[in-house]
Order: C-alpha cells, then sequence, then structure tokens
C-alpha cells in the first residue's frame, strides 16, 4: 500500500514565551507578535496564495499582531530556501511557505538542500490528485480506464502539468503501480499549461489527466471534465460524486501538503508559538472562510510527526523514482 497522508492534528502545548512571542492582546488571545512569509514563488501561485491566506487568519483572529510577505522566486524553491538558512540568526520572524516539491526538487538534485536543513514548523493544509477525462469520454471509472490502458497501453496516454518525474506524472505512475500496472508502461505527456492540456485531454490526444484535486473539481463544475478517482481516503465533500482510488480497488492515497519551515536554530520558545498560533487558527471563523474559499483541506501536523511524514513521504517517492529512472 502506498500512503501519502498526514497525521491527525497535534496536540500543542500551551506557551508562555514572554519577550519572544511579543505582547499579548488584553484577552490573552494574540500568541504571536508579528510573522514575516517568505515565498519561494512568485504571486498568485500555491505558495503565495497558502502563505497569505494563513497570514490573513492569523492576524484577523487576532493570533499574530501584524504579517508581512517576501516573494523570492528562483531555482525551483531553492533561492529562498537557501536564504533562509544562509541568514538563521536574522530570520526567527519568518515562516517560509513549501510542499511537496521540496522532497522531490531534493531528491532529484535541484537543489543541495533539503527539509532537513530547516527547522519544521507544521504542516497545515493538502490537496489531493485526481484522475479526470474528458465530459464526453467513454471512460467512466478508474477500471474503464484501466480497461483501455490493457486493450492498447501505448494509446492510453495519461497528460500532467508537470514534467515527467513531475508530481501528476508521479501520481499517475502510483495510482497505476497501486492497480497492478507496470509504472513504466505508463505513457505520460506534459503539458506547461491547463489550456493545452484541456485541448489534449478533449481532442483525445490524452486519454486522462492527472492533476491537483482543486483543479479537478472546478475543472468538473465547468462541465469539462469527469472525475474517475481520487487519492483521498474518504470521499471529499466538493465533490462528494466523485470515487476514491480505494473504493475501486486501488489501495493508495496522496496529498500535496502544504506546510510552514523556519531557519534553522529557531529557539525552541519561539517554534512552539509559532505551533501554538497555528493550531489554534483551525478553530476560528477567520481561518474557515479562507479555506473555503480556496477549497482547501484541513491536514494538520506539527514538529515530530511532521517530519516522520516527510520522512515517509521521501522513502516513498524516492522508490518509485528509482523505478521510473528518475533518480
Amino acid at each position: 500500500m502506498t500512503t501519502f497522508t498526514l497525521g491527525r492534528r497535534a496536540l500543542i502545548a500551551a506557551v508562555a514565551a514572554i519577550g519572544l512571542t511579543g505582547p499579548a492582546s488584553a484577552d490573552g488571545h494574540q500568541v504571536v507578535d508579528s510573522i514575516h512569509f517568505l515565498i519561494p514563488g512568485g504571486a498568485g501561485g500555491g505558495w503565495d496564495g497558502t502563505a497569505r491566506g494563513t497570514g490573513e487568519a492569523l492576524t484577523k483572529a487576532g493570533l499574530v499582531g501584524t504579517a508581512s510577505y517576501e516573494n523570492m522566486s528562483g531555482g525551483g524553491g531553492g533561492k529562498a530556501i537557501g536564504y533562509l538558512i544562509e541568514n538563521a540568526d536574522s530570520n526567527h520572524g519568518t515562516l517560509m511557505v513549501n510542499s511537496t516539491p521540496i522532497v522531490i526538487r531534493s531528491l532529484t538534485g535541484v537543489f543541495p538542500h533539503n527539509f532537513r536543513d530547516l527547522t519544521l514548523v507544521s504542516g497545515t493544509i493538502g490537496d489531493y490528485a485526481a484522475i479526470v477525462v474528458g465530459k464526453d469520454s467513454p471512460i467512466n471509472s478508474m477500471a474503464d480506464l484501466l480497461a483501455a490502458f490493457d486493450a492498447d497501453p501505448g494509446g492510453t496516454a495519461i497528460g500532467g502539468g508537470s514534467v515527467p518525474g513531475g508530481m501528476d506524472h508521479l501520481v499517475a505512475a502510483m495510482v497505476m503501480e497501486a492497480a497492478g500496472k507496470d509504472a513504466l508502461g505508463v505513457k505520460y505527456i506534459p503539458y506547461d499549461a491547463g489550456g493545452k492540456a484541456m485541448a489534449a485531454l478533449l481532442s483525445g490526444e490524452i486519454a486522462a489527466l492527472s492533476t491537483g484535486f482543486s483543479e479537478a473539481v472546478d475543472l468538473a463544475n465547468a462541465g469539462e471534465v469527469k472525475i474517475i478517482g481520487v487519492t483521498s481516503d474518504e470521499r471529499v465533500d466538493a465533490a462528494p460524486d466523485a470515487m476514491t482510488m480505494k473504493e475501486q480497488g486501488i489501495d493508495t492515497t496522496f496529498v500535496n501538503w502544504r506546510g510552514f519551515f523556519a531557519a534553522p536554530g529557531l529557539p525552541e520558545e519561539k517554534l512552539a508559538a509559532y505551533q501554538e498560533a497555528i493550531a489554534k487558527m483551525y478553530d476560528t471563523p477567520e481561518w474557515e472562510e479562507v479555506r473555503a474559499r480556496n477549497g482547501w483541506v484541513n491536514i494538520h501536523n506539527s514538529g515530530a510527526d511532521f517530519q516522520t511524514f516527510l520522512e515517509q513521504q521521501e522513502q516513498q517517492i524516492g522508490d518509485l523514482m528509482k523505478k521510473l529512472g528518475f533518480l
């Protein structure tokens, strides 16, 4: 069984970090004075939206006094990671957002660092993956897709929005492998834009598309695709009719997590304060408004639980990438 899931929300002990967390509000509600969010990509992307949405919820809920943001693109996220490590002592007030690519890109050597070089704060949200087909496709389930693959592997291509060896490819290979097929036999075609991938799907150039669940829901709601499988443990409220892979006899799950990291050597009191603020955030209406608006799934763990998950994901992704010839 291949399982890429985060643990349940860790219980965070209350922290009294006087002088480190800044002045508390009158009712003792504020936990951290300020947070500077470092975003490894440009404006408008998933990392940007996660950092700004989290900062919005934390400040509006009164858990954090002020939030600021800095976009630092470059090196597939490596520039921001390197900056945080090299300037650790002056960045104790900074949290960097990241996600599954920190595991993939460190494995492939896109950048020399990995998550172990940082202070792990908390995983916060997730986006499952989905396999979709065109609205007029004769394929209506994973069983149909597998039957088409068995009949004509070369003519049953799966497309995605990432490069070969990237996340969409790995998800497609993982699902097919769990279904008893040879991942090396899956024909994967990458596209650099969602519009091009959709055009390929509708024209029959590809039989199916591997994509993020939230994107799949948007496409399904627009009447452009059918979702034939989701990599969640249970059906997701945003698309209650979409069957999970597990329901269809394919024993695999996957979530593209997003979470926060801090500079190496961060004082324990500061780390605990960040973790407390994030843990409390989940119970606020301000967070629920942000979460619902973005279609995020609450998936939260902190510290040691976060590290255990990342190590498991690194092992599982690494094994699959080796089989596919990318490592």
